[in-house]
C-alpha cells in the first residue's frame, strides 16, 4: 500500500484559479446611461453568459501540469472570471411571473416559497397569463390523472409560447415539485415542452435555472435533500382576504406505503426548526390572519432535532396497535410540542394541520386538541382501506380493528371530534369482500369529509415493483362510486341532526353561487351558507355591524344537505367566548377538491 501514497493526484485545481473577488461592481459604466432599457440590459447580460460559456474551461483546464493560457476582460471587469452566473444575471428585471398550482396543499405552500425567492431576485408576479415572460407550474403525480392534467396543459402554453418567439421576451415554461422529480426525462425530451425544471428540494435554484434559460438552454435540478425545509424563506402568502395560511413545518415522508409516490418525489422526512415556524405564525398573526394550517406530508410525525437539548434518547411514541416499516426514532421536539406552542401564540387564531398518518396520534396530542379552544377538533385520519388484508398490501402499519380502535380513543378524549378520511378504490389484489369491508367501516365511524380515489399505480412504488394492478378499471370506477354514495348518504344523515344547532363560523367571503349569501366554516371544517347582513356586535347588544371576511360569527343552522350547512348569523363572537364546537358531516367527491398525501 505504500506505493499508492506517492501516486500524483491525476485532477487538481490550477493555483491561478485561486478565487478572488475585485470591488468595483460589474456594469457600473453601461448602467450609467439612463437610455439603456432594462430589456437590452438584459439581453447584454445573456450574451455576456453565453461568451462566458464559450470561453469557458475545458477537460484540460481540470489535468495536472497543462498550461492554459488565461485571457482576460478588456473592458475593465474584474469580476472573477468563473464565476459564471453574478448576481446581476440572476436578476429578474422585473418580468412577470405567473403561476399555476395543482394538487395537495403543500404546493400551495411551495408556490408561495418559489414566489418569495423569485421576488427577492426583481420578478413581478402576475394573474394574467398573457402577460407573462414566465410561467410555473407547481406539479402533482400523486395520481395519474393529475399528471395528465399536467401534460396537455403543456400543450396549451407551448402554443402560446411559438406565437409569442418573435416577440421582445420570450416565454419561458417550467415544471416545479413533485411532476418535475418523476418524470424529469420525459418532461425534457418529449417534445421539448419545458425550459426549467425545479423539483420540491430545488426552489433556492429557481433564478439561476431561469438565466440559463435565456441563454437558450434547458435547465433543471430534481435533487433531493436531506436537510432542505425552507425555514429561512418566508412565503409570501396569498390567502383569500388575508384570513387563512398555510405553514409548512415539516418536508418528505418516510412511511413507504406501497401505493405512494411522494417519499420518491419529496425525499425523507425533515422537520423545520420550531423557532422559525412560531416567526412566521407571529407575523402571520401580526398580519390579521385567524385561521393557519400547519402542513407536512406526514405532519403529526414532526421531530425537530435543530437544538442540542431536544435530542433525548425517548423513543417517539405511536398510537396502540401500529407499527412503522422503520425503526423507532429517538429525540427530538415532537408535535405535541410544536401544537402547544403555536396554539399559545394567538388564543383568537384557528390551528389546524393536515396530512396526517393515524400512527402518529399518541394520547398527549389528542389531550391537547380537548384542551385548547383554537386547535380545530378535527382529525384527518386517512384509512386508505377497511380491509386487514388491503391494508397489509398497503403496508400502513395496521389492522381494520387496531384503526377503529383508535377512533374510539379519538372519540372517547374529544367527543365533539369531527373525523374525516382518506380511500382507495380496487388497490392491488381487492375483492369484493375487502370492499364491503371498506363501506361498512365508512357507516361505522361516521366521517365528516372523504378523499376518494380509484387506485392508480404509480412506477418507483412498492406496488410497481411486487404487486399485479389486477382490477379492472370499471370495477374500480363501480366501488369508488358505491363509496361516495354510502358517504354522502351517512353525511345527509348526520347534518340533518345539526338542524336548530348554533356553530361559530370563521368568514372566508361571499358564497361563489349568490353575492347575496356568506359562507364559513366550522370548527369541524364543515362550510355554511348564509344571508349578508348586519348583525348585533355581541350577542346581548342591539348595535349591529356588517360581516366580513375574517370574522368570527355565530350562525344559527335552519337547513342541511350532504354538502353544506345553511343559517342565518346572529351575531359577531369570538374564539374566546364560551361556544359548544358541534361536530359535522361532509364528502369530497373525486372530481374537485385538494388532495392530501398521506
Amino acid at each position: 500500500m505504500e506505493h499508492l501514497r506517492t501516486l500524483k493526484p491525476l485532477f487538481t485545481i490550477p493555483q491561478h484559479w485561486i478565487h478572488i473577488r475585485c470591488i468595483p461592481p460589474r456594469y457600473c459604466s453601461n448602467l450609467a446611461n439612463t437610455s439603456v432599457t432594462s430589456g437590452e440590459r438584459r439581453r447584454r447580460t445573456v450574451d455576456k453568459f453565453n461568451s462566458h460559456i464559450s470561453s469557458g474551461p475545458s477537460f484540460q483546464d481540470f489535468l495536472k501540469g497543462v498550461p492554459v493560457n488565461k485571457t482576460y476582460a478588456a473592458d475593465g471587469d474584474c469580476s472573477d472570471k468563473h464565476s459564471y452566473l453574478s448576481e446581476d444575471l440572476e436578476l429578474g428585471n422585473s418580468r412577470k411571473v405567473y403561476f399555476e398550482t395543482y394538487g395537495c396543499q403543500m404546493n400551495v405552500n411551495d408556490t408561495e416559497i418559489a414566489w418569495s425567492i423569485l421576488q427577492r431576485k426583481g420578478y413581478q408576479r402576475t394573474v394574467d397569463l398573457s402577460e407573462a415572460d414566465v410561467v410555473l407550474l407547481v406539479t402533482c403525480s400523486i395520481r395519474e390523472k393529475a399528471e395528465q392534467t399536467i401534460w396537455n396543459r403543456l400543450q396549451q402554453l407551448t402554443a402560446m409560447k411559438k406565437r409569442r418567439l418573435k416577440t421582445q421576451t420570450p416565454m419561458k415554461i417550467g415544471i416545479l415539485g413533485c411532476m418535475a422529480e418523476r418524470l424529469k426525462t420525459e418532461l425534457l425530451e418529449r417534445e421539448k415542452l419545458v425550459d426549467v425544471l425545479a423539483g420540491p428540494d430545488a426552489y433556492r435554484d429557481l433564478p439561476r435555472l431561469l438565466t440559463v434559460a435565456d441563454g437558450g438552454q434547458q435547465a433543471s435540478n430534481v435533487l433531493l435533500s436531506l436537510e432542505e425545509t425552507y425555514a429561512d424563506i418566508m412565503p409570501v402568502h396569498h390567502a383569500p382576504q388575508g384570513h387563512s395560511a398555510f405553514v409548512s413545518i415539516m418536508r418528505g415522508c418516510d412511511n413507504m406505503c406501497s401505493y405512494c409516490i411522494v417519499p420518491f418525489t419529496r425525499g425523507r422526512e425533515r422537520s423545520r426548526p420550531v423557532s422559525s415556524i412560531l416567526e412566521e405564525v407571529r407575523m402571520l398573526s401580526d398580519q390579521g390572519v385567524k385561521e393557519v394550517t400547519l402542513l407536512g406530508q406526514n405532519v403529526n410525525s414532526y421531530r425537530d432535532t435543530s437544538q442540542e437539548q431536544f435530542c433525548g434518547s425517548d423513543l417517539t411514541q405511536l398510537s396502540r396497535g401500529f407499527k412503522t416499516v422503520y425503526r423507532a426514532k429517538q429525540g427530538g421536539l415532537r408535535f405535541s410540542d410544536l401544537l402547544d406552542q403555536v396554539s399559545r401564540i394567538d388564543p383568537d387564531m384557528r390551528i389546524r394541520f393536515t396530512s396526517p398518518h393515524p400512527k402518529d396520534f399518541p394520547d398527549e396530542v389528542l389531550h391537547l386538541i380537548a384542551e385548547r379552544k383554537n386547535i380545530c377538533q378535527q382529525i384527518h385520519l386517512p384509512a386508505q382501506s377497511g380491509s386487514s388484508k388491503v391494508l397489509k398490501a398497503m403496508r400502513r402499519g395496521y389492522t381494520r380493528e387496531a384503526y377503529l380502535d383508535l377512533v374510539k380513543n379519538v372519540k372517547r378524549i374529544i367527543p365533539e371530534v369531527s373525523l374525516s378520511s382518506d380511500f382507495i378504490s380496487g388497490f392491488c389484489g381487492e375483492k369484493e369482500e375487502d370492499h364491503q369491508q371498506t363501506l361498512s367501516l365508512i357507516r361505522e365511524v361516521g366521517y365528516n369529509v372523504g378523499f376518494l380515489f380509484a387506485y392508480s399505480m404509480r412506477k418507483k412504488t412498492h406496488a410497481f415493483h411486487r404487486l399485479q394492478d389486477d382490477v379492472p378499471a370499471e370495477v374500480k370506477q363501480r366501488r369508488l362510486e358505491e363509496c361516495i354514495s354510502v358517504f354522502r348518504e351517512e353525511a345527509a344523515r348526520v347534518n340533518a341532526a345539526l338542524i336548530g344547532s348554533t356553530q361559530l363560523v370563521l368568514v372566508e367571503g361571499e358564497s361563489k353561487r349568490s353575492a347575496k349569501d356568506l359562507c364559513g366554516r366550522t370548527d369541524g371544517n364543515m362550510k355554511v351558507i348564509f344571508p349578508k347582513e348586519d348583525v348585533a356586535v355581541q350577542p346581548s347588544e342591539s348595535n349591529t355591524a356588517p360581516v366580513n371576511a375574517g370574522d368570527y360569527v355565530l350562525v344559527k343552522i335552519s337547513s342541511a344537505n350532504s354538502q353544506s350547512l345553511r343559517g342565518r348569523a346572529l351575531s359577531h363572537s369570538s374564539l374566546r367566548g364560551t361556544v359548544k364546537h358541534y361536530k359535522t358531516e361532509h364528502v369530497v367527491s373525486d372530481t374537485a377538491m385538494i388532495e392530501t398525501c398521506s
